[in-house]
Formats: C-alpha cells, sequence, structure tokens
C-alpha cells in the first residue's frame, strides 16, 4: 500500500471551507423550480418514494430531508442549471463525461 498524500495548510482550509458550506436547496424549492415529481426527487437524493412523499405532508406524519438531501438537490440544481457550462476535463474528472454523450 502506498503512503498516503500529506495534507496541506492550504488543504485543511479547502476541507474547513467545504465542511461549513451552507449550499442547499429544499424539495418544496426543487419540486417549484423543476418539472421533477417525486420518484425523481427520490432518485437524486438515493430515498424511498415513500421518505420523499414523507418530507411534502403536513402533520404529525411530516418528514424532513437530512442535510445531505439538500446538499444532493442544490448540486442538482446546479448541474441542470450550468451542464453545457461545464468544461469537459471536469465533467471527465467528475465521470459525467459519458452522462452528458448519452444524453445528446
Amino acid at each position: 500500500m502506498s503512503n498516503p498524500r500529506r495534507i496541506t495548510a492550504r488543504e485543511r482550509h479547502l476541507i474547513l471551507l467545504y465542511s461549513n458550506w451552507q449550499f442547499g436547496m429544499t424539495p418544496t424549492q426543487f419540486y417549484a423550480k423543476w418539472g421533477v415529481n417525486y420518484e425523481q426527487i427520490a432518485l437524486i437524493c438515493s430515498r424511498s418514494d415513500s421518505t420523499v412523499r414523507g418530507w411534502f405532508r403536513n402533520g404529525c406524519n411530516q418528514r424532513y430531508p437530512t442535510y445531505n438531501d439538500l446538499r444532493h438537490l442544490a448540486l442538482m440544481d446546479f448541474l441542470l442549471e450550468h451542464f453545457e457550462e461545464i468544461p469537459e476535463e471536469v465533467l471527465h474528472w467528475l465521470h459525467l463525461k459519458n452522462l452528458e454523450n448519452s444524453l445528446s
């Protein structure tokens, strides 16, 4: 096994910035902005359809998304808004290049 790369001060700072990043979008905001259904939101967040339906309920059976769910929706919103602007090299690094080709 190889030795792991040492973390620099710059990289520690990036980790701190990332851990405090307030980047999120609620399911209600995402649903209102994009023509999606609950099943598609469930797919984006890796949740069950019933969990997502619970996010849109009121009352004692209401469920609440986690911070990770909010981040998934915000990232998907970003990709939907800016996919064509992302450089090809970055899509390759993110393993989205094949996805881009299948969408063409």
